[in-house]
């Protein structure tokens, strides 16, 4: 398996996943993201949610006053051949992306870290199981792309080992095992700082992909 993504000497991992540019909107999901929790952390008993109720929908107007029509951003969504920016797992411009930063390392896998928080909740205190299978279906995709093999995923095995707590950090790990024909085959994990597998996933992904949206 040869990465198609340069690798540094010292095994530090290159980032694979969309960097931080410094753009104001970046500033704006950090925001949204930090409302996201407080919104859950808050109770029914705050006596200021009616105004933040008014901001929030004055805020929202404002967006939608200022957007382009759907295709048009889909296009601009996609434009490039880099890692897109609005995945909702390593997405810097997405607000529902914890996010996963990724790296990659020169024997092909790749890993990053990320803490997640009330609104990835499924159990008290622990990470929803449809998270968990959302954030390595989307890190096993990485992982093909890293190799420079990619697809859309066929099939994914999720095995739920452990309970994955929220507030803690997790390591979200995998590669890409194997290619026959068409048929991409791709592991990964999620574990806890001490090592502990809390989940693991296989998939079986094949060699296509959709078309970006391009303008007319």
């Amino acid at each position: 398996m040869t990465s198609s993504t340069p690798v540094d000497s010292h095994n530090e991992g290159v980032e694979i996943s969309s960097p931080p540019t410094g753009h104001v909107i970046e500033e704006v999901v950090d925001a949204t993201r930090r409302i996201m929790a407080s919104v859950l952390h808050t109770g029914r008993d705050n006596p200021h949610l009616a105004r933040i109720r008014d901001t929030l929908r004055e805020i929202a107007d404002t967006l939608d006053g200022h957007s382009p029509d759907l295709d048009s951003r889909l296009v601009e969504m996609w434009a490039g051949t880099g890692p897109t920016r609005h995945s909702p797992v390593t997405g810097i411009d997405n607000p529902i992306a914890p996010p996963v930063q990724l790296r990659g390392y020169g024997d092909g896998s790749i890993s990053g870290e990320t803490t997640l928080g009330l609104p990835y909740q499924g159990p008290p205190a622990k990470v929803h199981g449809g998270v968990s299978a959302l954030i390595l279906d989307h890190t096993l995709g990485v992982a093909n792309d890293f190799a420079g093999q990619r697809g859309m995923t066929k099939e994914l095995t999720v095995r739920y080992h452990h309970v994955a707590p929220l507030f803690e950090p997790l390591t979200v790990s995998a590669r890409q095992v194997s290619r026959q024909g068409r048929e991409i085959h791709t592991t990964g994990e999620i574990s806890t700082a001490d090592g502990q597998v809390c989940v693991s996933a296989e998939g079986l992904f094949i060699d296509r992909y959709l078309p970006r949206p391009r303008a007319d």
